[in-house]
């Protein structure tokens, strides 16, 4: 469960949505929704029905998303500029901001998993 709720972080954050308008959209209180980013809560299939129409997206999207579709669209998308215009390019700008976005991202989310599982190992290993 971990994982999906780390994914619909985001995906919200990739579509430049608040946890408020999320919120809104699924007429519920902030701290309600902000429960359920901080995996406080379990998240029933309705509710995931909910998330996604609010992300505009699906449910299975929520649960196998992977940055590499991201990524592997945004390299696509810079082949084809460079077959046709160069202003084609600029124009990906905020998509290359995002992209360096979700690996800053990832990077952080590795540390901290590194982090978490180097204490586990030393607790372990102090027995």
């Amino acid at each position: 469960m971990h994982q999906v709720v780390g994914n619909i972080k985001k995906l919200r954050k990739l579509r430049n949505f608040t946890q408020k308008h999320m919120a809104d959209e699924m007429n519920m209180t902030q701290a309600n929704y902000s429960k359920i980013e901080a995996g406080e809560v379990d998240i029933p299939y309705s509710r995931l029905e909910q998330i996604a129409k609010a992300l505009k997206t699906n449910v299975e999207d929520l649960i196998t998303y992977d940055e590499r579709r991201v990524f592997n669209t945004y390299f696509d998308k810079v082949e084809a500029a460079q077959t046709t215009h160069t202003s084609d390019i600029l124009g990906n700008k905020v998509f290359i901001e995002d992209v360096k976005n979700l690996y800053e991202a990832r990077i952080n989310d590795l540390k901290q998993e590194n982090q978490r599982l180097h204490s586990l190992l030393e607790k372990s290993l102090t027995k």
